[in-house]
């Protein structure tokens, strides 16, 4: 840097000019430091990862992008069309900086591979790749199932990441935002790396992902509503969505005062792959310590087929506190759960201490259990005993809670000094339950723990500031992931028995006003201002319906990341297309001379046997976990299901959901053809979607589908690509 100093009267002013100042380009490659000329780059990078926009190769480099904005897949309008990766960290780097960056509209905003000493800080990496998701407020789509399982071949890249670090050691990662994205940091054998400071909140995946990455330390982050598959009243899936991710012989992490509330899981725990196969390993040994994981539609806490220390964390309105599966040499202390379907759960749990920890209002407190037998072909169950025993349970506190403690399958518990206020059941004892013993319950017992040396390590000491709404009504999860609060949104929360549409009137600051309706009836509306609420009654006969609001208010950003100006009112809408529509479906055996597999054709001649179940429906929407029916098999089934609509002139959206094969025609023409096995290898693949063009009038639909074995699924969407405006 060269320096030149402007004098004025009793001041003296520095002006810096940096000489390596840089515009990015293209295929630039940065091996020393820079600082990037602050503007918008709308840059599109290769459809594949493979060719990044921008790579940073070499030692000792700071790059900063000096609030720069990076903006990818400009052609692209849906979030799940976004291609690219923006900043390749290229392999063998060390000590490279990347700060101040805004980086938008990529599948990948950065990967670093094999780099030591990588800081990312105060970066701004939202609004990048996430999926389409199929589930709404009346029914979950499996095809919004992720899986995390398997990542030996960085097969996680196929969900994107807002950074993906890949071999990395001793990084960091600090005050960077990611929102409006599907996943934030995902890591895989990354060692000694530090993230703090961050918020990853509103994202439709997860927060901070581990694989294979051991020795790492996560404070002071905010991992908020990392959500998808919830439905309030309705269901509460998750569909593997969490805060934190923790897989595969991951060990000896430290994670402390973080939040991760309002997420699938809040913090989701696997031994991995390899312990399945081999009984050996584990994500073992990790710290879990004074973070808030309330308000999971599922999990807390799962921690499953590993030995950890659970301590001092706020656990508040989950399905279950704590899943603890398979758990062993495990400590579970001073934690507070409230309002849980069960505070802590553990089948097959082994050597477990609870010990310190309050339950207030917990339907169950502690429920441990086992199955009889496991499966004759399950490896691990070959390779380790599974038997449920061997638990100290001591000085917990139960308020308010039905049932204290729930236990079947189990040997050898032993019960201290457990207090119970206003508990119906203190102990309920199921088959198998042998070696209990209560006889030190009544003993008062006054302990105390000393500070684990790891928390010395750690910066911060606090949770996070509590800033966002609270409480499991407050995930909306709409077809782009979970609502953040900064944009209006006409939300519809339930259709009552009457038929009352009951809506919420949510966003920022500011004011909204009704400015039109079409196919609905207002019965009633709250104020002006945000929070409100609305009541109407639909006009059935009528297949488009929707309600139209206008904004007036603060500028925001909308569910894109696109800022909408303060200066012009903004219209926001709710809107439905339900046509008329009687479905005629019909459900066939097949055998294994015609697995459709093999041939379509072939496969047709089932449907020309007698079927062995029919019914009439308004519309299609089946999964199957087992028989279609009583006495209807589960497997090796065909369905065919056909109905004609009225439909005015337009450019339709049409979808399907099946497992496993499936054909859709319309007017006889062949729109969907997903009749191949490999659309079923991966949940996120069973949705198929087109667009086709329809004048005006009736016109018949065709779904052929097929099952083989497993779940099976077949739901079927349409709606107008035109937007309803009244």
């Amino acid at each position: 840097m060269k320096g030149w100093y402007i004098a004025l009267p009793g001041l003296l002013f520095p002006f810096c000019l940096w000489a390596n100042s840089i515009e990015l380009t293209s295929g630039m490659v940065i091996k020393t430091s820079v600082t990037i000329l602050p503007r918008t780059y709308a840059l599109a990078a290769s459809a594949d990862l493979k060719n990044p926009l921008l790579v940073i190769e070499g030692n000792n480099i700071t790059v900063d992008f000096n609030k720069a904005v990076v903006q990818g897949s400009a052609d692209k309008s849906r979030p799940d069309e976004f291609y690219g990766l923006a900043i390749l960290v290229k392999k063998g780097s060390k000590n490279i900086t990347i700060k101040n960056a805004s980086i938008h509209g990529y599948k990948v905003a950065i990967l670093a591979d094999s780099v030591e000493n990588l800081t990312i800080d105060h970066c701004d990496l939202s609004y990048n790749w996430r999926q389409h998701l199929q589930s709404n407020r009346e029914r979950e789509d499996i095809s919004d199932w992720m899986s995390y399982h398997h990542n030996e071949k960085e097969e996680w890249l196929r969900y994107g990441a807002a950074m993906y670090l890949v071999n990395c050691r001793s990084a960091v990662i600090s005050n960077n935002l990611v929102t409006g994205g599907q996943c934030a940091l995902m890591m895989t054998r990354c060692e000694k790396v530090s993230v703090w400071d961050n918020d990853f909140s509103f994202n439709s995946g997860i927060g901070i992902g581990l694989y294979r990455s051991s020795h790492n330390r996560f404070y002071h982050n905010r991992l908020d509503y990392n959500v998808r598959g919830y439905s309030h009243g309705k269901y509460k899936r998750g569909q593997d969505s969490a805060g934190f991710l923790v897989f595969e012989q991951s060990s000896d992490n430290v994670f402390a005062f973080n939040t991760a509330t309002h997420s699938g899981d809040g913090f989701f725990l696997w031994a991995g792959q390899t312990t399945m196969d081999t009984g050996e390993g584990g994500s073992n040994d990790n710290f879990v310590y004074g973070n808030d994981f309330s308000y999971a539609p599922t999990n807390g806490v799962e921690i499953t087929f590993s030995r950890n220390l659970v301590m001092k964390n706020l656990i508040k309105d989950c399905d279950h506190g704590i899943w603890g599966g398979y758990s062993y040499d495990t400590d579970i202390t001073d934690n507070i759960f409230e309002n849980n379907r069960i505070g802590i759960a553990i089948e097959h749990g082994q050597n477990i201490n609870l010990v310190l920890n309050s339950f207030t209002n917990d339907r169950t407190g502690v429920k441990l259990w086992s199955r009889e037998k496991q499966p004759a072909d399950w490896i691990y169950a070959q390779k380790r005993n599974t038997d449920s025993r061997n638990y100290w349970i001591a000085a917990n506190k139960f308020t308010s809670t039905p049932k204290a403690f729930d236990i079947m399958g189990t040997d050898t518990v032993v019960f201290s000094g457990n207090t119970k206020l206003l508990v119906e059941e203190p102990l309920v004892l199921g088959e198998r339950a042998e070696n209990i013993d209560t006889s030190r319950e009544a003993e008062v017992l006054d302990m105390e723990y000393q500070k684990d040396e790891r928390l010395k390590s750690i910066k911060a000491t606090a949770l996070p500031p509590t800033i966002l709404p609270q409480g499991k009504k407050e995930m909306r999860i709409t077809e782009w992931g979970p609502y953040d609060f900064r944009y209006p949104l006409l939300w519809l929360t339930d259709i009552d028995s009457l038929g009352y549409y009951h809506f919420e009137v949510l966003g920022p600051k500011g004011s909204w006003e009704l400015t039109a309706t079409d196919g609905f009836t207002i019965i009633d509306k709250g104020n002006n201002n945000f929070p409100s609420t609305i009541t109407a009654t639909a006009q059935k006969t009528q297949a488009r319906r929707a309600i139209r609001l206008q904004y007036k208010g603060p500028g925001y950003h909308d569910q894109f990341g696109k800022w909408q100006d303060s200066s012009t009112t903004h219209d926001f809408t709710y809107s439905e297309f339900e046509p008329v529509a009687q479905w005629n479906v019909n459900w066939y055996r097949w055998n294994a001379d015609q697995d459709p597999g093999k041939d379509y054709t072939t496969f047709t001649a089932v449907w020309e046997q007698t079927p062995v179940h029919s019914a009439v429906t308004s519309n299609i929407d089946f999964t199957w976990w087992g028989k279609i029916g009583k006495d209807l098999p589960a497997d090796s089934f065909a369905t065919v299901a056909t109905t004609t609509m009225v439909l005015p002139a337009n450019t339709y959206e049409v979808g399907i959901t099946a497992d496993d094969y499936v054909k859709l025609f319309i007017d006889e023409q062949e729109v969907i053809n997903a009749w191949d096995s490999q659309y079923t290898a991966l949940d996120e693949n069973t949705h198929h979607r087109t667009r086709i063009k329809l004048n005006a009038g009736e016109h018949r639909f065709r779904i052929v589908h097929a099952e083989k074995k497993g779940l099976a699924t077949l739901q079927f969407y349409f709606k107008p690509v035109e937007k309803i405006s009244p």
